[in-house]
């Protein structure tokens, strides 16, 4: 059974929310505040975390800040809800390390669509990521920065962005979305990336990233 942690301070929202999730199945954490909801996270490793944006003291970007800090929490699905929802919002939310944002009043069926997606890249992700480590002998990339992809690869600084969130299963709209791009120019950007690899898809491309990002530093 999947854990989702619900953080949400207004408390209608909160036992609505966790009430939809109950039904479809998943164990479902609350947290009333971000500095609970990180301590939640922390305690409980949930497999996914719903998070509201606009909470006192300490907001939604604060918790993805926070726990993106960790490196044990570096993929952990985190889904933003907001009142909210201009592209700014949005770039600025993934920007921080989130990997969707809902508008409220949240309707039940984007809401399980979000979280059945974002459960299945993040399993994808991780098969990816131990299937690479395996057959290397075994490496863990570390994703907070795009530059050795750069220096190791000979890419622009923006096809090693594209490449960095491409190796940790971000579909082209989320990069566009990230970077601040079209989903056409990720493409391109991503096709350029192919062929100064010399590969013919994005495992291919994942695989190679997973083993520049896994090399120690000088």
């Amino acid at each position: 059974m999947k854990k989702i942690l619900v953080i949400e301070d207004q408390a209608p929202m909160r036992r609505n929310i966790a009430l939809l999730l109950e039904l479809e199945g998943f164990e479902v954490l609350t947290a009333a505040n971000g500095a609970l909801g990180i301590t939640a996270a922390r305690k409980e490793r949930p497999d996914l975390v719903v998070c509201d944006v606009m909470m006192p003291e300490l907001d939604g970007y604060a918790v993805v800040q926070a726990l993106r800090a960790d490196a044990e929490f570096a993929t952990l699905p985190f889904i933003f809800l907001t009142a909210r929802g201009d592209k700014t919002d949005i770039r600025i939310g993934m920007n921080f390390g989130a990997d969707d944002y809902l508008t409220k009043p949240v309707i039940r069926e984007d809401l399980l669509a979000a979280v059945q997606t974002r459960l299945a890249r993040a399993q994808a992700v991780e098969q990816r990521v131990e299937r690479a480590a395996s057959e290397a002998g075994g490496f863990h990339p570390d994703f907070s920065s795009p530059g050795p992809l750069q220096r190791a690869l000979g890419l622009t600084g923006r096809e090693a962005d594209v490449l960095l969130w491409v190796a940790q299963g971000k579909s082209n709209g989320d990069i566009g979305t990230i970077l601040g791009m079209s989903e056409k120019t990720v493409k391109q950007h991503l096709g350029s990336v192919f062929q100064k690899l010399g590969v013919e898809n994005r495992n291919a491309a994942s695989f190679r990233a997973m083993e520049i990002l896994s090399a120690p530093g000088p």
